[in-house]
C-alpha cells in the first residue's frame, strides 16, 4: 500500500498593530510565525498591518478585507492567522469572507497545547481550555443551531434551540473536566502537604516560552528533558531533586513558558500547574540576552506572574538568568555586562547573571546564587543533643552551616549552633521530634559577627 503525504496547508499570518504597537511589531509577527510553524503550517507569507480603526464585525475595513482575500487568493494558502484575539462574530465573518479556516492568537496557542500535552493533567488542562474558548463560537460551528427541539408532552412549548443543546452538552462536558482536575489539584496538594512533612527548599524555573528553560533545566539536573528550539516545546512541569554544593538539596521544577496575550483560558485551566509556581521558596527567571524584544518578554512574564500572585511583587525571591549569551557579540556581551553589573547595585532588584545552558558559562555562578538566596533566610538555631543521638548530630553537620559546637563533660550532650533553612528546620523537626520540642530548640540571638 502507497502511503500519502498529507496536504500541506499554507498559512497567511498577520500581525495587526496600532501605532503605539509598532514598536514591538516586529518580535510578535517573528513569534507569530514561529508559532503556525510548530503547527506544522508552511507560512507563504507574514506582514504587518497597522489598524486605526477596528471593525466590530470583521476587525478589518472593507478595502482591506478584499485586498487581504486576494493577496490569499494568489498564495493558494487556506488557513488565515490573524495574531490577535478575535471575537466569534468577526472571526465567523473572516472565514466566510474568504473561505478559508481563521485562527486567531488564543486559538493558535490552543492548537499547540493540544499538540503537546502528553500526561492525563495536562491533556485535561488543554481541553477545558479549548471548550471554554470554543463555547462562544459554536455559532460559526454549525448551521443548523437555530432549530428547536421538540418539547415533550401535549402542552409542552417549542423546547430549547440546538445552540441551547450543544451549549448545555459543553457545560456539562467542562464540569466533568473540572472534576477530573480537582482530583488532579487534591493530589497535588497531597504530594506538597508531604514533601513539606520532610520538606526541601523549592526553585521554579519561569520564563518566555523558547528562553532555554528546559535546556538549562537539563545542565543543572541532567533529566533528559525534551527541549528543542521551538515555542512551548515543554508543556507539562518536571521536577528533580538536585543536590547543591552546600549540601542542600532542592526540588527544582521546570514550567510551561509563558507568553505575550497567554489565553485566559488556559491561565484557569493551567491553575493546577501554575500553582506550583506560586508555591515555589524562589523563581528563577530565565531570560533570552540574545532576543531583541527582550525587554518586552520581561513584562509578558511579570504581567503573568502577577495574575497568578507570585514574583517580587509578591514578596516571592527571584533570580534572572540571562541565558544564551554564548550567542551574542562581543560589543553586545560587554554591553550585556554592563547592565548586569549596574542592575545588581540596586537595592531590592532581584540578582541578574549572565549564562549558557549550551555552553555551561555562568552556570556554576547561577547555582552558588541560588544557593546564598535560599541561604539569607537561614534560621540559626540552637540544639542540645544527647549522646545517643548521634544520628542527629551528623544530619545537622550535612545539611546545616555549624557555627560552634560544645561538649558538656558531665552529660556527653553536645550543645550545638547551626544555621538552617526554614525547611531544612522543618525537616529536622520532623525527622527528630525528640529534639524539636520548645526546651531543646530554639532561636539564638544575632550577634554582630554572626
Amino acid at each position: 500500500m502507497i502511503e500519502r503525504e498529507a496536504p500541506v496547508s499554507r498559512a497567511l499570518v498577520i500581525h495587526p498593530a496600532s501605532r503605539a504597537e509598532l514598536g514591538r511589531a516586529e518580535a510578535r509577527l517573528e513569534e507569530a510565525s514561529g508559532l503556525a510553524e510548530a503547527l506544522d503550517l508552511e507560512v507563504g507569507a507574514a506582514f504587518i498591518l497597522q489598524t486605526r480603526k477596528i471593525d466590530s464585525g470583521r476587525y478589518f475595513g472593507r478595502g482591506k478585507l478584499d485586498e487581504l482575500g486576494a493577496m490569499i487568493g494568489e498564495l493558494e494558502a487556506n488557513v488565515a492567522v490573524i495574531d490577535t484575539n478575535l471575537s466569534p462574530i468577526q472571526q465567523r465573518n473572516l472565514e466566510n469572507a474568504w473561505n478559508v479556516k481563521v485562527i486567531d492568537r488564543t486559538g493558535l496557542i490552543l492548537e499547540i497545547f493540544g499538540q503537546r500535552a502528553r500526561t492525563k493533567e495536562g491533556v485535561l488542562q488543554v481541553e477545558l481550555a479549548r471548550l471554554a474558548y470554543e463555547r462562544s463560537r459554536l455559532v460559526r460551528t454549525w448551521t443548523h443551531l437555530e432549530r428547536q427541539r421538540g418539547g415533550r408532552g401535549f402542552l409542552a412549548g417549542p423546547g430549547e434551540t440546538q445552540i441551547e443543546t450543544d451549549r448545555r452538552l459543553l457545560n456539562e462536558k467542562m464540569a466533568k473536566l473540572r472534576r477530573q482536575l480537582d482530583e488532579v489539584r487534591r493530589t497535588r496538594a497531597l504530594h506538597r502537604s508531604q514533601r513539606q512533612d520532610v520538606p526541601f527548599p523549592t526553585v521554579a524555573l519561569v520564563g518566555y516560552t523558547n528562553a532555554g528553560k528546559s535546556t538549562l533545566f537539563n545542565k543543572l539536573t541532567g533529566a533528559g528533558v525534551f527541549a528543542q528550539d521551538m515555542p512551548f516545546a515543554t508543556l507539562d512541569p518536571t521536577v528533580r531533586a538536585v543536590d547543591l554544593p552546600g549540601g542542600t538539596r532542592i526540588l527544582l521544577s521546570d514550567t510551561v513558558g509563558f507568553i505575550t496575550d497567554l489565553p485566559t483560558e488556559l491561565i484557569a485551566a493551567f491553575r493546577a500547574t501554575l500553582e506550583e509556581v506560586r508555591e515555589a521558596d524562589l523563581l528563577v527567571h530565565i531570560i533570552d540576552a540574545s532576543d531583541p524584544d527582550r525587554e518586552g518578554r520581561i513584562q509578558d512574564v511579570e504581567s503573568v506572574l502577577d495574575a497568578i500572585e507570585a514574583g517580587p511583587a509578591h514578596d516571592q525571591a527571584m533570580l534572572e538568568a540571562w541565558n544564551k549569551s554564548d550567542r551574542l557579540d562581543d560589543e553586545s556581551t560587554e554591553d550585556l555586562a554592563i547592565t548586569i553589573q549596574m542592575a545588581n547595585l540596586k537595592a531590592g532588584k532581584p540578582v541578574k547573571l549572565a549564562v549558557s545552558a549550551v555552553t555551561g558559562q555562568g552556570v556554576d555562578s547561577l547555582i552558588e546564587a541560588i544557593e546564598r538566596t535560599l541561604s539569607s533566610e537561614n534560621e540559626r538555631l540552637q540544639i542540645i543533643v544527647p549522646p545517643q543521638d548521634a544520628r542527629a548530630l551528623a544530619w545537622l553537620h550535612a545539611h546545616g552551616d555549624v557555627l560552634d559546637s560544645e561538649i558538656d563533660p558531665a552529660t556527653g550532650a553536645t550543645t550545638i549552633q547551626v544555621r538552617l533553612h526554614p525547611v531544612e528546620a522543618g525537616r529536622f523537626r520532623s525527622q527528630f521530634p525528640d529534639l524539636a520540642i520548645p526546651q531543646g530548640i530554639g532561636e539564638v540571638e544575632d550577634e554582630d559577627d554572626f
